[in-house]
């Protein structure tokens, strides 16, 4: 891939980054650490991967996406306000009674948003129900599906991972945000399902993984090869820190669901604001 268009989606996921935060803005609580962890593999997504269209949100052979860590719908509501898949002012309402965006995914309510998740360890199970039906359509479109690697204490998320290899549902493409924390901490002290290459592998996914899930040059070309990838279910994992780009929350598990004060909100934007004169060659 051309250094132009690595730039571009670098650029990209520093501005979803921005739109997270303003979305969580001074003294409310907002998934912060999940969402800007996943910024990078989610920008490589929908502005290069995904065959989606803004204006017919329902198109027949769309490719689907679920974001099993509902938590993190921020980093999603990002990317379709900046597809155009809703005006960009609605992100202003997050949270809000009556707004389209709710603190977790609702595809009664959200263009783009195909299955309500949140409910952790339920999105590959989604994934493989659509998988199946698109199958016995004869369909050609790709199922992804982003996971955390917190999620994966999750028994369901194995029971579905077996359930996706046994039906060789080789149109669908799990993608796993492993940032390493979770709510309360580190996920290697909750419950450690390390290593998870070697034990996804010996499910019988097609595994890549991603030294670093924040590089763009590394993120693209493993998404193009798990579309292409045929005879078996796929999982890109990705190495990421949680809260990217904001030096407060970066590694902090506080954030995982946290409130910023206004010397915070200040200091991210000036942070990505850095990063992204950095990308375009501004700084």
């Amino acid at each position: 891939m051309d250094t132009e268009r690595i730039r571009f989606l670098q650029e990209k996921a520093w501005t979803l980054r921005r739109h997270v935060v303003r979305m969580v803005g001074v003294g409310k609580a907002g998934h912060i650490g999940g969402s800007c962890s996943a910024a990078e593999v989610v920008a490589a997504l929908y502005f290069h991967i995904l065959r989606v269209d803004p204006a017919n949100p329902k198109m027949k052979d769309r490719d689907r996406f679920l974001l099993s860590k509902g938590h993190a719908a921020l980093i999603q509501y990002a990317a379709l306000a900046e597809l155009g898949f809703f005006p960009m002012e609605e992100i202003d309402h997050i949270k809000t009674i009556g707004s389209i965006l709710q603190g977790h995914p609702d595809c009664m309510k959200t263009p783009g948003v195909e299955a309500n998740t949140g409910s952790l360890g339920q999105g590959l199970s989604l994934a493989n129900g659509m998988a199946v039906a698109a199958k016995l359509d004869g369909a050609g479109h790709k199922i992804w599906v982003m996971v955390g690697d917190g999620e994966c204490d999750e028994g369901q998320v194995w029971e579905a991972a077996l359930f996706s290899v046994h039906r060789k549902l080789d149109n669908v493409v799990a993608l796993l945000d492993c940032n390493k924390l979770q709510a309360m901490g580190k996920t290697a002290d909750r419950l450690d399902t390390s290593p998870l290459p070697e034990k996804w592998a010996a499910f019988g996914w097609h595994v890549t993984e991603i030294a670093d899930g924040h590089d763009m040059a590394q993120v693209v070309p493993a998404l193009e090869a798990a579309r292409a990838h045929r005879g078996s279910p796929a999982i890109v994992i990705a190495n990421t820190i949680k809260g990217k780009g904001l030096s407060f929350a970066e590694g902090n598990f506080a954030f995982h669901n946290g409130i910023m004060n206004a010397d915070q909100l200040a200091t991210a934007f000036k942070e990505i604001d850095a990063a992204l004169a950095a990308v375009r060659g501004e700084a």
